[in-house]
């Protein structure tokens, strides 16, 4: 009889962190997606702000759209080509949190000796935001006080 490991894909692995790493990993994609939570929506856009290759930018393009996390739509401006933009969906949307999380790590342990480039706020108010961790309660944790635990699925290979 297979084991559980054997019939999955080999790409496929349990560790959430891992999958994610595997589909955004590649520092292009969160730029592409950090620029995208910004408005940008043009291969152009992308190109020009990130000045990323165009090869790279359509190879990491595809697979964000075949991730789910962009949606591909054509237009076509008069008197030129179609073309595409990619927006965000739903899922391309919640990586807010993992952009601030990086962002948050990188201001404190990392600095940019210019100052901060970009700061994380209230729409409207303006008023400073930052992640932290709460338990299901409600109740504000210590980071200190809070594991990463093996879970119900967790495996030794």
């Amino acid at each position: 009889m297979a084991s559980p490991r054997s019939t999955r894909p080999a790409t496929e692995h349990a560790c959430s962190i891992h999958r994610s790493l595997d589909l955004l990993g590649e520092k292009w994609s969160l730029l592409i997606i950090r620029n995208a939570l910004r408005g940008q929506s043009r291969f152009s856009e992308f190109r020009d702000e990130l000045g990323i290759p165009s090869d790279v930018l359509t190879a990491r393009l595809g697979t964000l759209v075949e991730a789910g996390v962009l949606e591909r739509r054509s237009y076509r401006e008069e008197g030129a080509r179609e073309r595409f933009s990619y927006h965000l969906t739903e899922r391309g949307r919640s990586l807010k949190l993992v952009l601030i999380a990086l962002q948050q790590w990188s201001d404190e342990y990392n600095p940019f000796p210019g100052g901060v480039v970009s700061v994380v706020q209230e729409v409207g108010t303006g008023r400073h935001a930052s992640l932290a961790l709460v338990s299901d309660d409600g109740d504000l944790l210590d980071e200190a006080a809070v594991e990463i635990a093996r879970g119900p699925a967790a495996r030794t290979w």
